[in-house]
Order: structure tokens, then C-alpha cells, then sequence
């Protein structure tokens, strides 16, 4: 695989670049070492590519997943109680798991436990590899990179996604970098509120 496309949002790919220039070297030898054919693996069941050998997404993952792994990325996971009195959501959410739990209980309402967790992380940065539908790459974006951030486990995310050209060999409804970058410029400048990096990639 090579990486085609960037997009920096919020100075992400500045900040990376000069704070952790190992990090994103890294990242462009892992993306280099897939072996895209080798994940060519899906026999399509849809009916206008009924027999056609397809880029598998459970295999592209779990390349970039041994890979990552290998470079000492792993996976992390951050807790945190909702409650559905709005006034209590935002006076603990800046909170510790368990200072939001006794707030919101001290108030008499309840605390449910959630959790978002982030497959791989190293050095304050995280990063989702995507091949999924378009709702995955919405919460990746705008819910998990931003709760990282927010929870002071992050200072940066990092979204690597397909172009438009690998997702036409794959099954459909697959989203693309295209698509995906296209929709975080039309929410404006500083939304979501966390700085990002979205690398498109392709055989």
C-alpha cells in the first residue's frame, strides 16, 4: 500500500511533523509494508460483482494490526459515566471515571459506565484504521478521537482510510478518504475539536 492523500486538520500533520517526526515515519514504512494483493482475498457475493475477487477488509486490518504491533502500538481504553441530567454531563466531564460516578450519584441520578477504546496508540497519538461503513468513520472523527483528546489521553488522531479507487475493488458501502475529508470540511474550520491527520490510502 502507499499513501496517496493527506488531509491535516487543526495543524494535526504540522504538529506531528515536529513534535514526533518518528512517529509519522513509522507510519509511511508500516502503510509501505502491506501487502495489498495478499489481501485480495474476498470472493464477492453481490450481484453486480458476483465471483469477483475483492480487497478483504478483515485482512487489511489485520496487517496493519500485526504491523503496529510489532512497532510497539497497542490499544487503550478510556472510561468514563453519562447520566441523562445535562447540567451534571457537562459539570463532570472533565472529571476522572470515578469523580464523574460519585458526582452524579452524590445528585441522586444515575451513573451508567461507558467506555470508548482506540485500537492503536503510542506516544499520545492514536490511530483507527478503517475500512467500515460510513458510521464508523463518523464515530472515529467525532465521538473516540474527540473523547481521547478531551480525556487527556491524546494530542492528536489519526484516521487512515481508503481512496476512493481501493474501496471500488472492495465490497460497497465501504467509505472513502475523499468522502470522509469532504464531510469534516462542510462542519467548518475547528469542528471536531481535536487535531487530526486523514491519510488515504491504495495499492
Amino acid at each position: 500500500m502507499k499513501i496517496i492523500e493527506t488531509y491535516s486538520h487543526l495543524n494535526g500533520y504540522e504538529y506531528l511533523r515536529y513534535k514526533h517526526p518518528n512517529i509519522w515515519d513509522e507510519l509511511v514504512e508500516i502503510i509501505d509494508q502491506i501487502d495489498a494483493e495478499a489481501c485480495r482475498t474476498k470472493v464477492s457475493k453481490e450481484k453486480t460483482m458476483k465471483g469477483k475477487l475483492l480487497y478483504s477488509p478483515i485482512d487489511m486490518n489485520q496487517a496493519f494490526k500485526t504491523l503496529l504491533g510489532n512497532k510497539g502500538w497497542t490499544e487503550s481504553r478510556t472510561t468514563y459515566y453519562v447520566t441523562a441530567n445535562v447540567r451534571l454531563a457537562r459539570e463532570t466531564l472533565t472529571l476522572s471515571a470515578s469523580e464523574q460516578r460519585r458526582v452524579i450519584e452524590d445528585a441522586g441520578e444515575t451513573a451508567h459506565y461507558s467506555y470508548n477504546q482506540t485500537d492503536f496508540i503510542k506516544e499520545r497519538i492514536a490511530v483507527e484504521v478503517q475500512f467500515g461503513k460510513y458510521s464508523f468513520i463518523a464515530y472515529d472523527l467525532f465521538v473516540k478521537h474527540m473523547a481521547f483528546y478531551i480525556g487527556n489521553q491524546i494530542d492528536l488522531g489519526v484516521e487512515v482510510l481508503p481512496m476512493k479507487s481501493l474501496t471500488s475493488e472492495m465490497s460497497s458501502g465501504v467509505a472513502y478518504y475523499e468522502g470522509e475529508v469532504y464531510n469534516v470540511i462542510r462542519q467548518g474550520r475547528n469542528t471536531p475539536a481535536v487535531p487530526l491527520i486523514i491519510i488515504g490510502i491504495a495499492p
